[in-house]
Parts: C-alpha cells; sequence; structure tokens
C-alpha cells in the first residue's frame, strides 16, 4: 500500500515530460513540488470529449469543443511581442483559424499540414471568424484520439504555459504517477467513517477525478474528497472548542444583578423583540457555567444588537465585574457611549469612553478610576487592549464589527484579568450559516433576525446614470422635508482603466446642483481628526449632504438621513451594498436606498442588482452573495483566525456536506474527549499534520 509519505518525497523532477526546469515552474507558479501535491491538484472541470463537432455547428458561446480534420496552411502574423502564429484547419464542410501567441517557433515545428487530427479548444470570434486559441491538438494514434470520453482540465498559469506545462503536460504527468506507483493509497479516514458514510477509497477517489471512468464514478469521488476535506476542518474546531472548554474556565455568573433588572423595569427604551429575548437567554445560560463564553452575535443593521450587548454588559456589572466593549473607530465608539447613557438614564452605572485622541491628564484620571473598579463600563477603539490599560475584574469583552479587528489583538483581552472575560463578538455583515460553521466555527452563534417594531423597510431603486434629472428631483424633495442625504462612490481619483465617476468630480457636481446646501466630503485617505471633524459635520446636521467612500460603511448612525445613493453600484459586491443601505433606515421616516449604475451590466452584476432591489433580508442576501462571489472574497472571512484554503469543497454549494461532518466531527470529540481512542488513531495523526501544513487553523476569537 502506498503510503502519503512516499508521494511527499517523489520529486516531480523524476516524471517524464516535466524535469528539474518545468518542476521548478510548478513549485513557483502552484507550489507543486511532489507527487502527493500533484496528485491533489484537482480538475477545475471536467469536458465530454465523447462529441465530435463540425465547423459549422461552432459558436464563440460554447465552452469546449472538439472537431475532426486537417491543417491547410500555416503562416505567422506580425513581429515581436505582436507576433502569433496561424494555422486554417478544415473539417471538409468550414475553415477555422487555430492561433497561437506563445511558443511560435515550438509550434512551427510541430505542425503538420493534410494530417487527419482532432483539435480541442475554446471557440470565440475575430474578424467575423471563428478561431481557437492555443488548441490541443492529437494525430491519430494518440492517446486522446484513441479513448475520447470524461477529460479533466487543469488550472495553469501564463508562466506555465511559456515553459510548456499546460493542462495536457498535468495530465499526463498525474497519469505517469498512478502509471509507476499505482493507486493502492494508504487512508487517511478510518474504516468505520467510511463504511458508515459509504465513502469511495481515498486512492480510488484520486485516480476517479483525474480519470473517470463514467459520470457517476466521478461524482462518488468528488464527495469523498469534499466530505475529507470539510470534515478535517470541523474535527479541528471540535478539537480546540472541547480543549478550550477543559483548559479555560471563566467567571460565573449566578444572578442576572439588581442593575439589568432596574434598567428592564424603569429604563427600557422598548419592549424586546422575541429574537432579543431569545439571544439573551443565550448569552445568560453561557455565562452562569463556569465556562468562558465565546458567543457570536449576527444581527441585521438596525435589529436592536447594541441593546443585548448593553444587558449582557449589565449582567457582569450585577455580579462585581466590569464590561468593555470595543469598536472600529473613535466615530463608532463615541457613538456607542451616546448609546449606552441614553439608554441608562440615571442609573448608577459610569460608563466612560477611551480612544486615541483622549489624552494628558483626562486619560490619566480615566485609567486611575478604570484601576480601582470606579468604571462599570469602558467602551473604546484598539487603545482598550493596551499594556497600560488595567482592569481590577473584567467579566466581559463586547467586540463590534469584529472582523476588523486581527486575532493577536483579540488575544489581547485575556490577559486583561486573572481568567479570560466572556467574549460576545458582534456583526451586522449577516453570515451564511454554513460560512460561519467554517469561519466562526469554534464559536457559539446567536442570530437576531427581527427588527424592533416601528422600522420601515426601505426602498431599493435602480437608476442608470443617465437620469440624474429626476434622480435629484427626487434628492431634492427629500432635503426639502429637511432629510440628509449620503452619496458613496467607489474610488477617489479618476481611473484611466476604469471609466468611473469618481468622489472628487461627483463633490463637485453635487455643489453646483445643490448650492444651498452644506456638503461634506470623506475618504479614506484623509487625515483621521480631518475625516472625524467632517463626519461630525453630518452627524450634527450642519451637513446636509455626504460625499463619501465606503469608510462610512460602518460607524455612522444618523437617523435624520434618508437617502443612500450608491454611484457605480455594479463596483460593490452584495454584503458591501446592504451594508450602505442599511446607513440610512433608522429613523421614523421612509427612507431610500437608490443604486445608480451604466446600461452595459454583466449577467452577474444584474442579478445583483435585483437582488438588492427585492429583498432587505440581510442573510438572505449573503447566502446569494455567497454564492455569487465565493467565501475567499466575503468580507471578514480573511481576519476570522481560521485560515484554509479549500481545494475541492465549495462551501455555497456544500452546504449539506458542511452540517454533516460537523454533526460527525463533533460526535468524535464527545465520545473520544482525550483523543486516544485506537479506532480514531488515524484521525488525530492526520489531523496534526494538516495542522502542521495549514498555521493558525484553529486560533482565539
Amino acid at each position: 500500500m502506498l503510503s502519503i509519505a512516499r508521494l511527499q518525497e517523489f520529486d516531480l523532477k523524476y516524471i517524464p515530460g516535466l524535469g528539474p526546469a518545468r518542476g521548478d515552474v510548478l513549485k513557483k507558479e502552484l507550489q507543486i513540488s511532489n507527487a502527493f501535491d500533484l496528485l491533489y491538484h484537482f480538475p477545475y472541470r471536467h469536458v465530454d470529449r465523447s462529441r465530435i463537432y463540425s465547423i459549422r455547428e461552432l459558436q464563440s458561446s460554447m465552452p469546449y469543443v472538439q472537431v475532426r480534420g486537417e491543417i491547410l496552411s500555416v503562416e505567422t502574423i506580425g513581429e515581436g511581442r505582436g507576433k502569433r502564429l496561424v494555422a486554417h484547419f478544415s473539417d471538409g464542410d468550414g475553415v477555422i483559424d487555430l492561433v497561437w501567441f506563445q511558443g511560435v517557433k515550438y509550434m512551427l515545428k510541430q505542425l503538420k499540414l493534410h494530417k487527419p487530427m482532432l483539435i480541442f479548444g475554446k471557440p470565440s470570434v475575430f474578424g467575423f471568424r471563428i478561431n481557437v486559441v492555443h488548441p490541443e491538438i492529437s494525430e491519430e494514434g494518440d492517446y486522446v484520439y484513441q479513448s475520447p470520453g470524461v477529460m479533466p482540465m487543469y488550472h495553469t498559469t501564463e508562466k506555465m504555459k511559456r515553459a510548456g506545462v499546460d493542462s495536457t503536460r498535468i495530465r499526463e504527468s498525474i497519469r505517469t504517477i498512478f502509471t509507476r506507483m499505482g493507486h493502492d493509497l494508504e487512508e487517511t479516514l478510518p474504516t468505520w467513517i467510511i463504511e458508515q458514510e459509504h465513502l469511495m477509497s481515498l486512492g480510488d477517489a484520486l485516480f476517479q477525478i483525474h480519470f473517470p471512468d463514467n459520470a457517476d464514478l466521478l461524482r462518488h469521488a468528488k464527495y469523498r474528497l469534499k466530505f475529507e476535506e470539510l470534515f478535517y476542518i470541523q474535527l479541528n474546531i471540535a478539537r480546540y472548542m472541547s480543549e478550550r472548554q477543559r483548559k479555560y474556565y471563566g467567571y460565573k455568573f449566578p444572578g442576572v444583578g439588581q442593575p439589568l433588572l432596574q434598567f428592564y423595569d424603569e429604563c427600557l427604551p422598548f419592549e424586546l423583540t422575541g429574537a432579543q429575548k431569545r439571544v439573551v437567554k443565550e448569552i445568560y445560560a453561557d455565562m452562569k457555567t463556569g465556562h468562558q463564553m465565546n458567543r457570536l452575535l449576527q444581527g441585521d443593521v438596525g435589529s436592536g444588537k447594541t441593546l443585548v450587548a448593553l444587558l449582557a454588559m449589565l449582567i457582569a456589572v450585577g455580579n462585581g465585574y466590569q464590561a468593555c466593549m470595543m469598536a472600529p473607530t473613535e466615530i463608532l465608539a463615541s457613538q456607542h457611549l451616546e448609546s449606552l447613557r441614553e439608554m441608562l438614564g440615571t442609573m448608577d452605572v459610569r460608563v466612560e469612553l477611551l480612544t486615541g485622541s483622549i489624552r494628558g491628564k483626562k486619560r490619566k484620571a480615566l485609567l486611575e478610576d478604570l484601576k480601582k473598579g470606579e468604571i462599570d463600563i469602558l467602551v473604546g477603539t484598539h487603545a482598550v487592549i493596551e499594556d497600560w490599560v488595567e482592569f481590577p475584574a473584567l467579566g466581559l469583552a463586547v467586540i463590534d464589527e469584529q472582523h476588523r479587528f486581527g486575532v493577536a489583538q483579540r488575544a489581547k483581552l485575556w490577559a486583561k484579568s486573572d481568567m479570560p472575560p466572556h467574549i460576545l463578538v458582534m456583526t451586522a455583515t449577516p453570515i451564511p450559516r454554513t460560512l460561519a460553521m467554517t469561519i466562526y466555527g469554534d464559536l457559539q452563534v446567536s442570530v437576531i433576525d427581527e427588527l424592533p417594531p416601528g422600522r420601515k423597510p426601505i426602498t431599493t431603486l435602480h437608476h442608470y446614470d443617465d437620469r440624474r434629472v429626476s434622480l435629484y428631483q427626487s434628492m431634492h424633495k427629500q432635503l426639502s422635508l429637511g432629510r440628509q442625504i449620503y452619496i458613496v462612490y467607489p474610488l477617489i481619483k479618476e481611473s484611466e482603466k476604469i471609466d468611473l465617476h469618481d468622489l472628487e468630480q461627483g463633490y463637485e457636481r453635487i455643489i453646483a446642483e445643490f448650492p444651498k446646501m452644506t456638503v461634506c466630503k470623506v475618504h479614506g485617505k484623509m487625515k483621521a481628526a480631518e475625516k472625524a471633524a467632517e463626519m461630525q459635520r453630518f452627524v450634527s446636521g450642519e451637513a446636509q449632504i455626504m460625499v463619501a467612500t465606503t469608510v462610512i460603511e460602518v460607524g455612522v448612525n444618523v437617523p435624520n438621513a434618508s437617502v443612500m445613493v450608491i454611484e457605480n453600484a455594479n463596483r460593490f459586491g452584495l454584503s458591501q451594498l446592504h451594508q450602505l443601505r442599511g446607513r440610512v433606515g433608522r429613523g421614523a421616516d421612509q427612507s431610500y436606498c437608490i443604486l445608480v449604475t451604466g446600461y452595459a451590466l454583466s449577467e452577474i452584476t444584474k442579478r445583483r442588482i435585483d437582488i438588492m432591489v427585492k429583498s432587505t433580508d440581510g442573510f438572505a442576501i449573503a447566502e446569494a452573495d455567497l454564492k455569487l462571489r465565493g467565501p475567499g472574497d466575503m468580507e471578514g472571512t480573511q481576519q476570522s483566525g481560521m485560515a484554509f484554503n479549500l481545494k475541492i469543497a465549495d462551501i455555497a454549494r456544500d452546504g449539506q456536506i458542511v452540517e454533516l461532518v460537523r454533526n460527525i466531527a463533533i460526535q468524535v470529540v464527545k465520545d473520544d474527549p482525550q483523543f486516544d481512542l485506537e479506532k480514531n488513531e488515524i484521525l488525530w495523526k492526520r489531523l496534526t499534520e494538516l495542522r502542521n501544513i495549514t498555521k493558525n487553523w484553529g486560533a482565539i476569537s
């Protein structure tokens, strides 16, 4: 039986057709350095080679086709870097051009006129004629010509192609590995899981993913490989959670305390929604166990997360502990301070603010009071986690918009107390369930999925940018009612490559269009103090219109703002559009979000815009965004503390597998808490190997 270690020792330079030079290219371009890596370089698609098309059938919309015929003539066109090789290819009923931009000299020697051959590639149109760029060519007698069927296609780079390492070369190199070493490979899952879940063996799965005998075996191979990939991510999370729960105890809060009861009776601004009540119960259930709470609180914009956070902090205060609340910006921290003080009213709970701009005697006095335990709740930015900030009894840390804080920064909170404080992580970015189970799998998840009563849904409209007269008329009407308006642009300065209306041009145009209004401008390249001053002009109502980039996506709460205009909305992802839309609709008035685009939109962009117009459900939008963009592009995933690169699984489309393997992983850890059962020996060995390969696979949240 072939071991993984032996595959990892098999250097690619010993594979015929690769050698040292091409092996180096593979290593530099795709980090593939041995036979094991190459077997796990999975095809990005499989194409059906059983169909032979005629040239008359070809259209540029087709993905990949193969045609049988012969080369009639060959010519080179252009000079220098623009030089290309064109072969005129005919099947007797029509003629197409085969084109090479790379390897012209090499291909000139390889091409033979009037020989029966099969060409395979992606048809396109150039100069009113079908052409195929860099096609695969097989003469009669070649393997591909003799055995058409389901064929794998592999990702390559331009450097690889220039070095002669194309999809065909990769395919034949993988075939060589199987020919030399077979595919009776040692297992990476225990027998009981393979039998219980009816999985294909690892060796057969790897062979069938590259050289499928039929579509059914290919489906089984994909399932086995996706199952294993997702299972080990979930097993790592489950083991980490188990180890952390045994290792780290937390403060035990036996009762909710007098402050919360007083707040509930005297100060609660409105009746809690059913979702808020449920989440508060979940949080308190964690706090009274004696184990550290590590909970993610998801809630759409305006769902009442801040109120829930205050109730959690009052539980800590009522049990004799302090609480802190971290926000990513000074403006957001200041707004949290105002909100908390307003909600608490005259209650005897001291709430203070600590940011980088608070200096001198004021900072010194604040830190002394904090150290004495005289401050109950400290709201602040990154300044809260500095070494010189001392809490005598930090029982709860609330982290708002947590993806804006790195893992190391969040870990500093653990050093602020004798035992780790309870952690409540909040985000207004709705996270799809399957992504949350993977990225935030080590946190318990609470969801506020109701909006407080009285909130009016935001009306979202799509405007084309040549209809500015009607757009400005609508804006004038809202301004005449005393409302305020955001206008967001994707860029700061004009780009020669991308034809966008940039912020500077837009700012001048808005000033000209609304001469009686005060217009402020905010973008990421401004100094922090200047940016804060401009934002404050809008928050205070001094400015009626704010022209900005996405720096206002999080952290500005202006209930009087009723219109959000997003220029070039096609340049934003769905989640970002939804976050920007959430800046309005915070007051009692009807609010509007207007998405402005040109007419030339791709199909995916049209779908994004349509979803935004039809839905205000952040979780439905996040699910759609995940499917359109993939998990790697979702905001927050890179800062989550869970670093993973999926080779074959797709979080957006493999949600059922994620849930299945998560349940199995949790049960494994529950049945084997010491990680020493013989039947699971393979699991713990393989998990250790994967942890060494993928650093920080599990980390503090």
